[in-house]
């Protein structure tokens, strides 16, 4: 009933949000009576924001047309590789006419990105998935709203999560001969699954795991994500969080967490910081700063855009990552495609290296959630795991804006190259980290408006860095992994054209 409420007030906005819209334009154009209207400017902005506040966010597109690689400007074709009911498998094309850049694109490491399913769309990870394709064949796991999925197609349980992930996994290998899995968030504890119930079974598994910001275990240094799955039953969960899809979507009838209660709930986490965000826009409407403006603009069409999740799916999350904490407690049963129930065993994990990031101000993964991977991996070789914790990042940070770029990427870049048949075991996990490791300029990001909420994927530009020198440390004799404490650095590129097909 509430969905359908939330429907019908968004449909009676609707009209009033165009009317916003097309004033706001009346009011701005100096051709037009109203533009020469005392305070134009002041009323423009006014009804710019009513639109903004009003209006319906759609899915976003990644729209990376090219990327920058070794100075030669690649073109990029993003095309659906595998589709799934309620996954789709994108593939990021490179193409070059350099015999250079075309030989090295075609050597270079395939990585399966695999996008968080809680909340928001797999373009959260866009400046991941731009700035991998630098130097790598780069697909990413972009989840569908299931509200569009119809109820013909079944239910989505956390199962079938595991189970794309294995199967996307099995295609890249059967294209490529193996890859190499990054996860951000959410999705490191089923990839950790997949590939630890590939392991039980005797597969070849990915050359290496990359796992950022997870709740692999979540009673690490709880967080307030964390302690409101823990202390609200799931029942509680069940009955206050989950409705139907209206009868106007193609998935009419289905149990869903709403995009728009998880928006809410994303909003109330930091509202102060959103309602100064907003009066800055409005402001800098006046001011005609359109940097500013563009930036907002760009931020909340992201921000703003939420998908519905199957309920089965959000709700087995909440009981087996937050609650029963299963994959620590060694007690997860994953059923497999053919109705087989199978024991998720990290232990059994032996020719894949792990890296775990997480970063030093992380408010939604905790100090060690992350890197709690390494105790449950008791079988990969301690050369071949390494940790980073990246100083003055937040959760967003680790995957996204410059502290991304510049400290966490080289460090998973050097990690995948490693980790690949040709390189040698023996190599020193120092060598790995060694270009993350230089003090960097503190300047925010441009684009990225000042006033974000911390929750946001631009957070890290409402944060001041604090500058100090990166150091190296070896991790508790536990775990004996290479630790990294990592300060960001800026590196100028230059460029050059380039459009052939690699």
């Amino acid at each position: 009933m509430l969905y359908q409420l939330y429907e019908t007030q968004r449909s009676l906005m609707e009209p009033f949000s165009d009317f916003a819209q097309a004033s706001a334009k009346l009011f701005s154009n100096s051709a037009s009576p109203l533009g020469q209207a005392p305070m134009a400017q002041r009323i423009s902005a006014a009804y710019d924001l009513f639109y903004r506040l009003g209006k319906d966010y759609e899915k976003p597109t990644f729209d990376i047309k090219t990327v920058n690689v070794d100075g030669v400007e690649v073109a990029i074709h993003e095309r659906i590789y595998l589709d799934k009911p309620f996954c789709e498998l994108r593939r990021f094309k490179r193409f070059s006419d350099d015999p250079a850049t075309l030989t090295k694109l075609k050597n270079q490491p395939v990585v399966l990105i695999v996008a968080p399913l809680s909340g928001h769309y797999a373009t959260l990870l866009r400046d991941t998935v731009r700035t991998m394709l630098q130097d790598h064949k780069v697909y990413i796991t972009d989840w569908k709203n299931a509200r569009l999925v119809p109820l013909s197609q079944g239910e989505f349980h956390l199962d079938d999560y595991v189970n794309y992930v294995q199967e996307f996994i099995r295609n890249l290998q059967a294209q490529y001969g193996n890859c190499h899995v990054v996860s951000v968030c959410q999705p490191t504890v089923p990839v950790l699954a997949a590939v630890s119930l590939m392991a039980s079974r005797g597969e070849k598994t990915p050359l290496s795991m990359t796992m950022m910001g997870g709740p692999i275990d979540a009673r690490s240094s709880p967080t307030a994500v964390n302690d409101l799955a823990a202390k609200r039953s799931y029942e509680w969960f069940e009955n206050n969080v989950i409705y139907r899809v209206p009868d106007s979507f193609p998935g009419a009838g289905r149990r869903v967490y709403p995009g728009f209660l998880q928006y809410t709930g994303f909003v109330a986490m930091n509202p102060d910081r959103h309602m100064v965000s907003h009066y800055d826009y409005f402001k800098n409407l006046i001011k005609g700063d359109d940097a500013s403006t563009e930036a907002h603009r760009k931020f909340y069409d992201e921000y703003n855009a939420v998908l519905d999740m199957d309920a089965h799916y959000y709700l087995e999350t909440i009981r087996t990552v937050f609650q029963e904490y299963c994959l620590v407690n060694g007690t997860w049963d994953v059923r497999s495609t053919e109705g087989n129930l199978e024991r998720v065993r990290p232990q059994d994990i032996k020719n894949t290296a792990l890296f775990t990031v997480e970063g030093e101000l992380d408010d939604i993964s905790g100090a060690g959630q992350t890197q709690a991977a390494h105790g449950l991996c008791s079988a990969i070789a301690e050369s071949d795991k390494l940790h980073l914790e990246a100083k003055g990042a937040g959760h967003y940070g680790i995957f996204s804006g410059r502290r991304w770029r510049d400290v966490v990427y080289p460090a998973v870049r050097s990690f995948i190259l490693r980790s690949q048949k040709t390189m040698s075991a023996q190599a020193a996990p120092q060598a790995i980290i060694a270009a993350a490791v230089a003090v960097a300029p503190t300047e925010v990001p441009v684009g990225v408006p000042e006033a974000v909420p911390d929750n946001a994927p631009a957070a890290e530009a409402t944060r001041s860095a604090t500058g100090a020198a990166a150091s190296m440390q070896h991790s508790d004799a536990e775990h004996a992994t290479t630790t990294v404490t990592a300060a960001p650095k800026a590196s100028p590129t230059t460029s050059r054209r380039s459009s052939r097909k690699g």
